[in-house]
């Protein structure tokens, strides 16, 4: 079904919305808000003044009038009466006939009759008069007021001053309000333009920011605004896609070299083999293509892993495992190549993660220990506080403790015997570390004394 015209109307109107500038929306919602708080104003202003004059000149002609009244009600009534400020009087007896008048007023016929005297009295406010009848070319302002003797007091004045003041200030507003909201409007463009400089050299920032220049970083303005706010963070977010990215290329690197080593040597075995087929032992031959062939399959297993790890940032599952169960079944296969060590009966360690990845740490463990050890491998479990301990001791050449943090970086052997992990692609302890930062523990090496004791701390459910 077709969109009516107005629809469409407003679809092309939020469209050419979307399409302006941030500083163009903001001046313009800004201009939009000061012109109807503006408008607002210049209307209560004029309310005001016009309701400020009309009771000034009520009060005077009833200050008048009352003024009048007791003169009447004193009988002293002057022949002529007289106001300096131009107010109209006219004192009516009970007959409905003008005793007396100010100069200047009709001496015949009064400003109201005698059911328009009534209605002012019992409104008890002053009212509009036309005064063109009476040869008053304005609207005048009438107030009634009786005195003794079934008298009564008219008391007028004109409106035309009113009148003219409010036309006036209308006038000023009608070409004032334009040119202070444009003044404001320009102000707003301005401040506005000053408060977005700073996003606009991030924006610039961030273009020069090219694959040849991952290093730099976007600037930082003074202020400690939301917008410093940004760029900190921003800056923080580019820090850790360099670090990142650094760690990416050197994995990459370092497996491309990791790799090269086995297929080069399936490559040589092979060519030997092919090149002397009748003096060739091929089933010696085969045991070392085999060799290599699982030496791949453990570092492809491993770079797997470790991909999984980055690429989560976090455990597969999150469930309760107990590290006593997972201990006791990762250890069945080594037999008496490790000796377990598990809390008392009843007191289990109980910690939220995946079963798979932490029985891949204890393995990891167990089996770069074995690889050095001349005594079986000492696998404990207890519980400290809030933390699950897991350790795992050999009698080994162990490791220098200046060394004992790289040997958790990926594809680190050392030179010594032991680091050289016979054969190993020195992915192990990374795994180890990388599975238990994601589990929220932490995990160490420190000396045992002789050999090599691995602390992994996990938190307790």
């Amino acid at each position: 079904m077709a969109a009516d015209p107005l629809t469409k109307g407003r679809r092309r109107t939020a469209g050419w919305w979307r399409r302006r500038s941030l500083r163009f929306r903001l001046t313009a919602a800004a201009s939009a808000v000061l012109a109807l708080a503006l408008v607002v104003s210049a209307y209560v202003m004029v309310g005001v003044l016009g309701q400020a004059l009309t009771t000034t000149i009520d009060d005077a002609i009833y200050q008048r009038a009352r003024d009048t009244v007791s003169l009447a009600d004193a009988r002293r009534l002057p022949n002529e009466l007289t106001t300096p400020d131009g107010t109209l009087l006219q004192v009516i007896d009970a007959q409905g006939r003008i005793t007396h008048a100010t100069t200047g007023t009709d001496r015949l016929v009064p400003l109201l009759n005698t059911a328009e005297r009534a209605a002012a009295l019992a409104r008890g406010r002053a009212g509009f008069v036309n005064g063109e009848p009476y040869g008053i070319p304005h609207l005048l302002r009438v107030r009634v007021l009786s005195a003794d003797r079934g008298q009564s007091v008219i008391s007028a004045r004109s409106f035309r001053e009113v009148q003219t003041s409010l036309s006036t200030a209308g006038h000023v507003l009608v070409v004032g309000t334009p040119l202070l909201l444009v003044l404001l409007a320009g102000v707003s463009w301005m401040i506005i333009g000053r408060t977005l400089r700073p996003i606009a050299a991030l924006r610039r920032g961030a273009d020069e920011i090219t694959d040849t220049a991952r290093s730099r970083r976007l600037p930082v303005p003074e202020a400690r605004d939301e917008v410093h706010s940004l760029a900190t963070t921003l800056n923080d977010m580019l820090a850790r896609l360099e670090q990142a990215d650094a760690r990416q290329r050197a994995l990459v690197s370092d497996a491309a070299h990791e790799l090269r080593s086995p297929l080069a040597s399936i490559r040589l075995q092979l060519e030997v083999a092919l090149g002397h087929p009748e003096g060739q032992d091929w089933r010696e031959t085969a045991e070392g293509v085999f060799e290599d062939a699982m030496r791949l399959s453990r570092l492809a297993e491993d770079l797997l892993a470790l991909a999984r790890l980055d690429e989560r940032g976090g455990p597969a599952r999150r469930e309760p495992v107990e590290l006593d169960q997972l201990v006791q079944q990762a250890v069945e296969r080594y037999g008496d190549a490790v000796v377990v060590r598990l809390p008392a009966p009843g007191e289990t360690a109980v910690v939220t993660g995946d079963a798979l990845d932490l029985g891949r740490v204890l393995v990891n463990l167990v089996d770069n220990a074995l690889r050095h050890t001349s005594s079986p491998v000492v696998v404990e479990l207890r519980a400290e506080g809030a933390d699950a301990v897991l350790t795992v001791t050999d009698d080994g050449p162990g490791i220098p403790e200046p060394d004992r943090e790289r040997v958790f970086d990926r594809f680190t052997r050392l030179d010594s015997a032991r680091s050289r992990d016979e054969g190993g692609a020195g992915l192990g302890l990374a795994i180890v570390r990388e599975t238990v930062n994601a589990h929220g523990g932490a995990v160490h090496l420190e000396d045992a004394s002789p050999g090599l004791r691995a602390v992994v701390r996990l938190p307790l459910s």
